[in-house]
């Protein structure tokens, strides 16, 4: 079947067959390999987007549920060459080590940020909750996130 959505400002129409998970979709047809494969069971955050404004794990997204979707991947972030000022907090606070949970966690925080200006220490634990992190004990990622809250 051929689908349409809108992605990181551009519509694109792709062709998926019924069983295809929209992370597949993203990395494979469109080359946007910032969202990454991590336990393919919706548990680790890796493979974290935006769906129309909402954080959703694409490796149990059916890709056919994207169609008339606006989706939002690490990569529609950055602001042409100028990185998003979520990014920029999470480089200043040493938040990146390894990057693999990066891309997700910085949606995560996009997300929280968009709905809540001032988040509470409550309000980052819970929006990072769906994403696992091997290299950090969180408290570089929760920093990141209460510095890109007070630029905005």
């Amino acid at each position: 079947m051929r689908i349409s959505f809108k992605i990181n400002g551009k519509k694109v129409s792709v062709d998926v067959a019924p069983e295809a998970r929209l992370l597949d979709i993203i990395r494979d047809e469109l080359g946007l390999t910032g969202t990454k494969e991590g336990c393919s069971k919706g548990e680790c955050g890796a493979c974290s987007v935006i769906v129309d404004g909402e954080l959703v794990n694409s490796c149990l997204f059916p890709a056919s549920q994207a169609e008339g979707r606006v989706i939002t991947t690490i990569e529609g972030l950055s602001l042409g060459d100028k990185i998003h000022p979520i990014q920029k907090a999470f480089i200043d606070e040493g938040a990146v080590q390894c990057g693999f949970c990066t891309p997700g966690m910085v949606l995560a925080a996009k997300v929280l940020l968009d709905k809540k200006r001032n988040p509470s220490e409550e309000d980052i634990k819970k929006a990072l909750s769906g994403n696992l992190c091997r290299c950090t004990g969180y408290t570089k990622i929760k920093n990141a996130v209460k510095k890109a809250a007070k630029k905005r």
